[in-house]
């Protein structure tokens, strides 16, 4: 409520000018007064406690109550009862009017008595007011990623606290993760949270999120820890907050000082490992025994690939016992498998999917066959028979050149090497193609203006050429076409670049996404994300 100056009328003030001092001490309290009374060692002066009464008297309850309204209207000069009974229509000037103490007081009523004496916005509790707001929260989650956040709480800090929530890559994995984050440290203070994640665009994503979180969700002012790369190592007075932890770096580290992990598991109480297939790797699943050594420790792993390959059923039951095969994925009701639910809401694009298919004119001998069954993946002598051949390079060139006279304007490129991702963006930026390139060997300054230029919304089309730097931790909602061509036997790997042009309407992505598989007949291939994201639920099962 605010006072105004102006007439006619009488402000507040004024008119208490005119009470009794015993109704200004009534109004005041005991207590105030009393104090009002010792700060002048004596008696308050009548103006100040005339001051005091006009700043913390609450007039609009006043006016709304039958006793204390009638006092206040007792206090008006004949004058201005008159000028107010004018105003409320029970008379007109210069005649007789009833008594205002008789009057029926409605809201509208009190809302005039209200401005009269210099108060305006008073109104009834909902009057003028919306029934109805909707308050949108600045860091929100989807209803599914609410419902998952939730039942990895129920399994998160009971049992064997461990847990993999499996999210379809562009559903929002890090954003639930980092609510999940937000809770546990506003319930745990202080402690430290672990995000141990592999590649430095993953981490900085992850610092980033953690970020964009807290500033909204946050309750206290807490340090996010960058440790990769060149960054220094020191636990020093960090005891709060997060760190994200590049896997690299622990390991170094971890040789170089004996201490480092233990010092770090003593301190923490929630480790976030992002990729969590790659967990049971020696090297990496020692870190994170390290990590969470104490018993109240518990794990959360992220990934939309809950297995470490296509069909090693030995290494994938590795992983799900890792995690004591406890995982939560998506359930929405209707579908038997969420990626067609999420693509049917607007969630995830609708893809269009399809090969086309170059005969590179492979020359495999029996033992390259052979090699080529037993593989994990691609053996490096085959890929590189493709990169070097004309054939294949001009299939890659005329599908990316399609795929812009479609009007994609933001499209991915996987390659299959280094030297095949320079290939390729040279050659369409000598046909006129605006075309760039990221590699493990780009500098840090040349990666962040590539990807950022790719980022920007722009008219005229722009193709980023790949290899094996945008597999994760890359984001680009405008990306609406990928050309894989990069022959591969992993499913992970297949998922993840799919994955990165997925992104639907509902998540600032577009509504439909073109993933083109450029492939040899004589290759392996996929070609179904809903299929590719139920691949490994059958050793998740618990018995």
């Amino acid at each position: 409520m605010s006072v105004i100056d102006g007439s006619p009328g009488i402000m507040f003030r004024e008119l208490l000018n005119y009470a009794p001092m015993t109704y200004v001490r009534q109004q005041l309290g005991k207590d105030v007064c009393a104090l009002l009374d010792l700060i002048e060692g004596g008696r308050a002066p009548d103006a100040r406690l005339r001051d005091a009464a006009a700043r913390i008297v609450d007039v609009e309850k006043q006016v709304a109550r039958n006793t204390e309204r009638g006092e206040l209207l007792a206090l008006l000069p004949v004058g201005k009862q008159t000028e107010l009974a004018v105003r409320l229509g029970m008379t007109t000037a210069g005649s007789e009017f009833p008594d205002l103490q008789t009057l029926t007081w409605t809201v509208g009523a009190q809302r005039e008595l209200l401005e009269f004496i210099g108060f305006t916005n008073a109104t009834g509790p909902t009057e003028g007011l919306p029934t109805r707001i909707d308050c949108a929260p600045i860091y929100s989650l989807f209803p599914h990623q609410r419902h998952a956040a939730t039942r990895v709480k129920e399994l998160l800090y009971i049992g064997p606290r461990r847990v993999v929530l499996h999210l379809p890559t562009g559903v929002g994995k890090t954003r639930t993760g980092m609510n999940l984050i937000v809770d546990h440290l506003r319930s745990n203070e202080p402690t430290i949270v672990i995000w141990v994640a592999r590649g430095d665009e993953l981490l900085e994503q992850a610092a980033s999120e953690f970020e964009r979180a807290w500033s909204q969700l946050g309750n206290r002012v807490v340090p996010i820890v960058r440790m990769w790369g060149s960054a220094s190592p020191t636990l020093d007075q960090v005891t709060d907050g997060i760190i994200v932890l590049g896997l690299e770096k622990a390991v170094s580290v971890a040789k170089a000082d004996k201490g480092f992990l233990s010092t770090l598991a003593a301190r923490s109480s929630l480790v976030i490992f992002d990729e969590a297939h790659q967990i049971i790797a020696p090297t990496y699943r020692g870190i994170v025994d390290a990590l969470t050594i104490r018993p109240d420790t518990s794990l959360l792993g992220l990934t939309a690939t809950p297995g470490r390959t296509w069909a090693d059923v030995e290494q994938d039951e590795q992983l799900s016992n890792y995690f004591c095969r406890q995982k939560v994925t998506l359930e929405i009701g209707g579908y038997s498998n969420p990626v067609s639910a999420l693509i049917d809401q607007g969630y995830l694009a609708k893809p269009i999917m399809r090969t086309v298919a170059s005969n590179a004119g492979l020359v495999l001998s029996a033992s390259d066959r052979a090699q080529l069954a037993r593989s994990f993946d691609i053996p490096t002598k085959i890929v590189e028979q493709l990169v070097h051949d004309e054939q294949w390079n001009l299939k890659v060139i005329h599908t990316i050149s399609e795929l812009i006279e479609g009007e994609h304007r933001r499209i991915l490129v996987f390659a299959a090497s280094v030297d095949h991702c320079r290939l390729i963006a040279a050659v369409l930026s000598a046909i006129g193609i605006d075309a760039d390139y990221v590699t493990g060997e780009s500098s840090g300054m040349h990666r962040r203006n590539v990807i950022g230029r790719f980022k920007r919304a722009a008219q005229r089309p722009m193709v980023l050429c790949n290899f094996g730097v945008l597999t994760t931790g890359f984001d680009a909602p405008a990306a609406s076409a990928a050309v894989i061509a990069r022959p591969t036997k992993s499913l992970v790997l297949y998922s993840q670049m799919v994955g990165r042009v997925i992104r639907g309407p509902k998540a600032g992505g577009t509504s439909t996404c073109e993933i083109v598989t450029v492939v040899d007949p004589e290759m392996p291939g996929f070609g179904d994300v809903a299929e590719a994201f139920a691949n490994w639920e059958d050793v998740w099962e618990t018995a």
